[in-house]
Parts: structure tokens; sequence; C-alpha cells
């Protein structure tokens, strides 16, 4: 029907104000969009209410990008175009590589992917995992109509999960005709090969009373090597700065002293690389410094000669495989109802891989009589045995078995020992995960009296994934394969044992050898999304203030949601405290859990004023969701605010809402583990041996350290300690809460054609965060502060913190709070160039105020505002993107020039013990990170009304990624001696394309 000038001015301002934040909509559409609204309207809801109602705006900032906007960036991943964006932190995703999880995810406010919502038409999509995440890789680009990103929580309207708002993908419902799309990607090295294939479909059915659209694609994406890289060629100490010299002298790998080399090996002397090398280093557990040493090539044993250089084998861009397919129809079944159905189907591959598996200091019992230890380094492991006896470091019973009572270490007894064997021969370490995942959405909706309006639906989803996991070692393997004296024969009843020689250089390892020390491991996960809802909406006609023409809208629903997940790994992945997989970093055991919950919630927008002086619209908008879990039992979330036009060109809105994130089944349901954690060092190793008072060595001694262990044991490993992980046994995590509040405005002007300038506040704080405390903090808290109670949650054995069985407790649980404040302005208008065409400009600026979090009462406030670290994935202060396009007839050119403020080295958070700004752990070159800026070239020209050529260029001016050696931050985003997820480090990027339609 055709509408009155009035809605039809509401419906033409709520499209330049509903999506507020909107500097990257595309302008020429949002002319179109206004042209259509002026024939025809319907009512419509935006992203983070539900209610519909002609000229709906948003009272939440919204940003908006919409499809043409998106093919610009020419990006098949929606996870690389999300994070873009300078709201956003790099989640899971291509660029991460050791810890991804081979998903691709988003991360709004940098509070992590779980508290992000992702959505499909205002829907639920089911997560890949136990811990509620959504793999972004399963939306269908070539159906997306637009993306809307809504800030500051959207509980009250969505419900769990919303705590940093939601994201919506809202897709094409009434596509007809064909779309033939193909893309290729490649670096200008000439690899990182990315293919991209999609076909749709669509067809309205009977003269417009229904649509249907089907959508396939496919995806592969070629493996790109830290290796493959100059950065990525040796792995850079951080606290030492070893290595960065041979990197900026275009240097390669310094070769270790002859005999004591082997594949990727390195000189100890330069001092990066892992100390799990080649040949073996060997350690008597307990027995200080001086009972350690390294072997040689030809069997005997000396001082330690080198190091492993891990660097190379890891990816800085994983590949992936994926298959999809998307279908959406609708039919209107009368004038007042319409039937609704989604199913969308994805097939997704990702590999990871990092460096051979190795022995990774654990320990073993063996038997000094081993066929395989040579004459001299026998005798030497006599020495030091007995060397370590006389000062107290060694006991029969301890890390020594005194077999014949005689009271000396002597070659028929045993001894505990960490060895460090890289098992080159083994190859790569692994992990291959597949993923299947379906969701099917069908629904009921229209008029169910008068203005009032329904819509039922019901929607089941499922991922399914299988991981496999390869090149590892299998350590209870290796411990019967060490014992044995023969070389032969093993001890242990197991015919098919097969002893292994550890004393020595690359190839003691044998082909049959290798194959009784490896394991290959399967784990699966299965995860199932039910959701069942109904929502009313409408006016309440006999509520309206006077003389404003429009009463209350109201929506009023219902939701049943059902969800639980389990995870199975195979029997040789439970072994505690770790699995058979050496250097896979602990154990595993099945989680199997889940939770219901009924909600019922309400919405309500009145108008207050309209066409008042100073207020020519005034709405207050409200809202409440009660929902009761079986897990977490009843909560509750609400909102309140207003969206006020003072006249027609500016609108001010404030929002205040209450949002909750219930614990998800990895949170409720994760059995105590073991695994590993980022750490910078331990105070109480040798590393910090210096520094060690009388005041430290007691808190040392008070964890389970002997007095002569103090300052003799290794320090962490590659930035790593072992960890104990799970749900905390003792305290199950409840709900998290959160206050969000924005206020911010929108102006639209004449002056410029399309000018809209949105400048917005939020502030998002939560209350007991769910998460868990890091092993850095614990230890500080420890080893600084004194605090028994973290000393508590530190367990060694024979003093380490890296030997299997030990490690720092990081239970889940409810954590003190974390809050993120910031400003986010957007500007989007356009010139008119006369016979040159059109220029349109945007631009989306984010500056954090706060961000910040803090553990307890007892732990320090952290600020990660402009800072990276083991506590902190790096957050820029400010972050900027910029558009400038150029349209010319059939032609199209568009620069986007990408800003990120500078950054440092998180400060020491408590008084540090050698450095009172950032504690151990940074060479002085690398506690900084300069401001980066990227510009972007898209071009496409359109030949004749079927065909679309498109090309770009990422990266035009090929800035280098910044260099921060491997231990900077958390192990998944600190890759390559940078931060890949962060900077580009891929270098220049070439993109083509082409695109049939008809």
């Amino acid at each position: 029907m055709y509408i009155s000038s009035k809605v039809a001015r509401a419906v033409k301002l709520a499209l330049i104000f509903g999506t507020a934040s909107t500097a990257l909509l595309t302008p020429t559409s949002l002319l179109a969009e206004e042209a259509q609204a002026e024939k025809e309207v319907e009512r419509i809801a935006v992203t983070g209410s539900r209610i519909r109602r002609p000229g709906a705006v948003s009272t939440s900032p919204i940003l908006s990008m919409d499809s043409e906007e998106m093919s610009y960036m020419q990006e098949p991943e929606v996870e690389r175009i999300l994070r873009v964006l300078p709201g956003t932190t790099p989640g899971d995703g291509a660029n991460a590589n050791n810890g991804s999880a081979g998903a691709a995810t988003v991360n709004l406010r940098g509070l992590e992917p779980e508290r992000s919502l992702v959505l499909m038409n205002g829907r639920r999509l089911v997560p890949y995992n136990f811990d509620g995440q959504v793999d972004t890789a399963i939306i269908p680009t070539a159906l997306v109509d637009r993306v809307d990103m809504v800030t500051g929580g959207a509980s009250a309207v969505y419900g769990s999960d919303a705590i940093a708002g939601a994201v919506n993908f809202i897709m094409k419902n009434n596509f007809e005709g064909v779309a033939l799309e193909y893309n290729f990607a490649e670096t200008e090295e000439g690899d990182g090969t990315r293919d991209t294939i999609s076909l749709t479909l669509g067809s309205s059915l009977e003269d417009g009373r229904g649509n249907v659209a089907v959508s396939v694609s496919w995806m592969n994406r070629d493996a790109i090597l830290l290796g493959d890289r100059d950065l990525g060629l040796l792995g850079i100490n951080t606290n030492t700065g070893a290595g960065y010299e041979q990197f900026k002298s275009g240097e390669p790998p310094v070769d270790p002293i002859a005999g004591c080399g082997g594949p990727n090996t390195v000189d100890n002397v330069l001092g990066s690389g892992s100390t799990t090398a080649i040949p073996t280093r060997f350690a008597i557990v307990g027995a200080g410094a001086a009972a350690s040493g390294q072997f040689r090539d030809d069997g005997t044993i000396g001082a330690e000669c080198s190091l492993f250089n891990f660097n190379p084998f890891n990816f800085y861009q994983t590949p992936q495989e994926r298959y999809s397919a998307t279908a959406i129809a609708h039919y209107d079944i009368n004038d007042d109802v319409r039937a609704y159905t989604t199913f969308n189907f994805s097939n997704v591959t990702v590999n990871a891989q990092v460096a051979p598996s190795g022995t990774f200091g654990a320990s073993f019992n063996l038997p000094l009589a081993n066929a395989f230890i040579g004459d001299q380094a026998r005798q030497w492991m006599l020495d030091a045995g007995n060397t370590a006896l006389a000062n107290g470091l060694l006991s029969d019973g301890g890390s020594w078995d005194d077999v014949n009572g005689n009271g000396v270490v002597d070659e028929a007894d045993y001894l505990t020992v960490q060895l460090r064997r890289r098992t080159a021969e083994l190859g790569a370490r692994t992990e291959a995960f597949e993923t299947d995942q379906f969701q099917v959405l069908a629904g009921f909706e229209g008029t169910l009296y008068e203005d009032w309006g329904f819509d039922i639906s019901y929607q089941y989803g499922e991922s399914n994934r299988v991981t496999t996991r390869g090149g590892y070692t299998n350590l209870t393997n290796v411990q019967n394969a060490l014992d044995s004296t023969d070389g032969i024969n093993c001890m242990v009843d197991d015919s098919s044992c097969v002893p292994i020689n550890l004393f020595g250089g690359f190839g003691t390892i044998t082909p049959e050898m290798a194959a009784y020390a490896q394991a290959i491991a399967i784990q699966t996960q299965k995860y199932e999304q039910t959701v069942a809802q109904l929502v009313i909406d409408g006016p309440i006609e006999f509520i309206e203030v006077p003389g404003v023409g429009e009463p209350l809208s109201i929506s009023i629903g219902f939701e049943h949601r059902q969800e639980t997940g389990t995870l199975t790994p195979d029997e040789c992945l439970k072994l505690a405290p770790a699995s058979c997989q050496g250097g896979a970093g602990g154990n595993l055991l099945p989680i199997s859990g889940g939770y219901k919950a009924d909600e019922i919630f309400f919405e309500g927008l009145l108008p207050i004023f309209d066409g008042a002086e100073y207020a020519d619209t005034l709405d207050f908008e409200f809202g409440y969701r009660a929902a009761d879990y079986d897990s977490v039992g009843n909560v509750s979330t609400w909102k309140l605010g207003f969206s006020w036009r003072p006249v027609d060109d500016l609108l001010i809105r404030v929002m205040q809402q209450s949002a909750t994130r219930a614990p998800n089944v990895g949170e409720l349901s994760s059995p105590v583990v073991t695994g590993l954690d980022n750490a910078l060092q331990d105070p109480c190793s040798v590393a910090n041996a210096a520094n060690i008072d009388e005041t430290l060595k007691q808190l040392c001694i008070s964890t389970g350290m002997t007095e002569a262990q103090v300052g003799q044991v290794q320090d962490v490993i590659s930035g790593q300690l072992n960890s104990i992980d799970g749900s905390d046994p003792e305290n199950l995590p409840t709900e998290e809460e959160a206050d969000t509040f924005t206020a911010g405005f929108v102006w639209s002007s004449d002056f410029l054609d399309d000018f809209t300038l949105t400048v917005d506040y939020y502030d998002i704080d939560i209350d007991d965060v769910i998460t868990e405390f890091t092993a850095q903090e614990v230890l500080d808290a420890c080893y600084v502060n004194g605090l028994a109670s973290e000393c508590a949650k530190i367990n060694r054995i024979g003093g380490d913190l890296t030997v299997a069985g030990s490690g720092v407790e990081l239970f889940t649980t409810n954590l003190k709070n974390q809050q993120v404040e910031g400003l986010e302005i957007s500007v989007n208008f356009n010139v008119k160039l006369g016979d040159m065409g059109d220029l349109a400009l945007s631009a989306n600026i984010n500056k954090y105020l706060t961000h910040e979090k803090q553990s307890s009462d007892v732990h320090p406030v952290i600020d990660c505002n402009g800072y990276f670290g083991t506590s902190c994935d790096p957050v820029s202060e400010l972050r900027w993107i910029q558009r400038t396009t150029w349209s010319y007839e059939d032609f199209t050119v568009s620069l986007m020039w990408r800003h990120m403020s500078s950054i440092e080295v998180e400060p020491f958070q408590y008084a540090a013990a050698t450095d009172p700004i950032t504690g151990p752990g940074y060479f002085d070159a690398f506690r900084k990170i300069d401001s980066y800026d990227y510009v972007d070239l898209f071009a496409s020209y359109h030949y004749g009304d079927h065909m679309k050529f498109t090309f770009g260029v990422d990266n035009l001016f090929e800035e280098d990624p910044p260099v921060v050696g491997g231990e900077a931050g958390s192990t998944q985003y600190n890759s390559g001696n940078t931060f890949p997820s962060n900077y580009d480090v891929l270098g220049r990027l070439y993109k083509v394309g082409v695109k049939f339609e008809f």
C-alpha cells in the first residue's frame, strides 16, 4: 500500500538513523532504499529490538555493512572482514595456529568470542564447540545482504551471551536470478593461494507469493609456513633479543658446533630456540644445574650445545577447505500468513601444525645399564648422581632407586631423569579439524489480528567435529622403551615394545623405534542446539500520549532453548597427568553436559512527543527478559532508553541495559586436566637466581621446593608452563552480569550529499566474569605479593613447573570484574563530481577510554588499553578505517586506510623483581610497537549487464609486521615473532574476481 508523507519521512529517517553508526553503508545503496521506501512500506524491526513498526529506529548504536561494501574487501571469510572493524579484535582464524581450534570467531570489544552473540536473521547459530562459540565459516557470504553489529549488550532482546553485543547477518530473502562468482587471491611471494567459487540461484513463486534461493560454495586456502617468510625463519627470544640481530642483518640461523647438530638446530650461544633439542638434553630431576648436560652425535655428553629452531614448521596461514550450501525460502499462504524456512550445511576442514614433538622434559625412570648409553655418558651420569647425593640433592626413593642398596649411584641403579629430545624422525605435529554443521529453521509469521503480528518458529542445529592429531610422542611407550638393558628386549610385558635410543643425534630413532614411540589420537565433539520461539507484537491503542498520534508498541515472547555438548577423547588422550601424546600439553577427559532455559521477554516503545517544539520525536524504549536455567536458576535482564529527535536532522539516543551470560557447557562440565599456559618467568628458577632473597626463597619452599632446588630448576619453556585446568570442582561458575550504557547522537545534513555523523559513548562493565586466572598472575601474587591463597595453587614436582604432573591451578570460576569503555565515531558523505562521477567518503573510529580487568580484590587491576603481553592480547587505544570510493559509469575504485595506534608492553602489575616498568621478559626493542597504517585497493568494472570484474591489493605499500619475539603474548596470537592476527604478515596480497549475474 502507499503511505502518508509523515510515515514516508519516518521510514526515510529510519534508514539513516536506524543504522546509525553506519560509516560503511554505501550511499548509493541508501538512496535506493529510500526510493523504495517512498513507494511501499511494511512494519520493520531493526537489529537490537523485536518491535516492528514503520520508521523503526535503533536506540542502541549499530554499525552496519552492506553487501556492496563487503564486496570491496573481496573476502570470502567473514572473520577477516569483521576483524578489520575498529570495534573488534581478532578471534580465532586463519592466522592463529598454535592454540587455534580450527575455527573463525568474532570478538567484539576484545571481550572474547563467548560474549559476542552471532545471529542470522536475528536467530542464533549453532556453536561448533562446547564453549558456545560460533564458527563464522558457516556464514554463506554470497547470500549476505548486510551485517549489523550492535554494541552495549543485547541480552534483553536475544538472551544470554550478548554481553559485548550481537552480530546479526541479514540474508537476502528475495533473491532472483543466477549469480556465479569466482575469486582468487595470492601473495606477492606467490603463495597462500585462495580460491573461492559460489553459485546462487533464486526464483519467485506464484507471481511474487514467495521466493526460494539456494547458494552453494567452495573455498580452498593454502598454507603459509613461518619458514616461508624471513621473520619466521628463526624463533627470536623476547627476553634477550637473541636472534634479532641475525634477522635484521638478513643472516640465516647460526649452526651449532660440530657434532651437536641435526635438522633445524641452532647454536646454543644464540639463545633462541627450544631446549627440547637434537641431540638430547639430559638432567637428573631435582639434582641442580650441575647434573644437566647435552649429548653429542657420537653418544658422548657434555655442556649444552644446541637448541631446536621450532619456528619454520608453524603456519602463518592455516590451510582450509570449505564446502557449504544454504537454502532460504518463504511462501505467503494467504494475505495474513507466511511460511518460511532456512537450511544451511557446511563441511570445514582446517589443519594446524607445529614443530616435531619430543619428550619436552618429561620424567623417565632410566636404568643406568641401558645398552644405548655410551661409556663416557654413563660415567658422566654416575659422577653427576653421586655429586648430587653428596650435596643433599638426591635421595633413595626420590629421583634415585638404589637397586643394590650399596649407598652409591652405580650402573645397577635407576635415576629419574628429564630428557629433552626433539623427535624429528616422527615428522611435524599436526591437528586436522573436520567439522560438519547443519541447521534447519521453520516457522510461520503473519497477522494475528488487525495490526498485531505473530512469529512462531522452531530450529535445530548440530555440529559434529573430528580432530585427528598426529606426530606426537607416546610418553608411556617411550618410558617402556627406555627400560631396557640389552637394547633388544623391554622390561615391560609388551611384545610390541621396541627399545629406543635417545642418547645421540638425529637418526638414532629408527623407523621401528618411531612406530612404537609415536601416538596418533582422535577426539570427537558434538554440539546440539534446539530453540523454539513464539513472538507477538503490535500496538496497544489505548495507551497513547495525548497528541502524539501513535500508541505504545510492544513485543512479547517465549523461548525454550536446549543446548548439549560432548567431547569424547580416545583412550590415550585420557592418560594423566600427561596423555600419551607428548608435546600436546597435558591430557583430556570426556565432557558431557548441557542445560535448558525457558525465557519470557517483552519490549515496549512509547512515543512521548511527535512534532512538538524541540521534540520532533521522542520515544521511550524498555524491555525485560526473565530466564529459568536448570543450571544456574533464575536470571533476568532489562533495558531502558530513549531516542530524541529535537529536529529532523539530529537524533540523540541513550540506552541503559543489564546483560547476563550463563555459563556454557564447557565452563560447567569440564573435568580437571593438565594443560599449558603462558608465563614470562618462574621467579624460583635459575633464570631469576640473582634476585632471590630470603623472603622469596621461603615463598618458593612453601610451594613444594627444597632449599637446594631454589634458583636451580629450569625456567618456563618457550613462554609456557604446565597448568591444571577445568571447572572449579569446589566452586562451579554462576552467571556473569554486565551493566552497559550507551549514549550518542546522529546528525544528518544537506550541506553534503548524504552526510551523516554519529558519535556514541559505550561502557560495558562486567561483574563475576566467568574465566580463569592467568598463570603469571598466580606466580606474581604468590612470589611477589606473598599471598598464601595463591601459593597454594602452585604444584611443583622436583621443584619444577614443566615436569608432567606439576602445574599452576587455573580453574574456571567467577572472577571479579572486566570493563571496556570508549567512543565510536562514524562519518560518511558523497561529493558529486559532475561528469567525473561521484566520490563517497566514510570513516569509522574507535577510541578506548578503558580496557581493564581485575581477578579479585587481592589482585591488581590489569590495564590492557594500549598494551600487549601475556595478560593482554594487543589492544590499540585508537583504531580507524577510512574508505574513499570513486564511481564513474561502469568503473569503481576504492581505497581503505586502516590505522592502529601504538601499543606498549603491559605494565608489570606487581612490585617487579627485575624491572620497575615491565618486570622480567622483554628485550628493549620489543617493548613498544609503533602505530601502523595499511592501505587496501579495490577496483571493479561492469562489462555489459551481466559481468563484473574485480581487482584488489591488500597492504598496498607492503608494511612489514612488528617484531616482538615469540614469548610476548599468548601462544594463540603471538607466533612467528609477531602478532599475525593483528598485523599483516603475508606481505602484499593480490585479489582478482569475476561475477556473472543473470
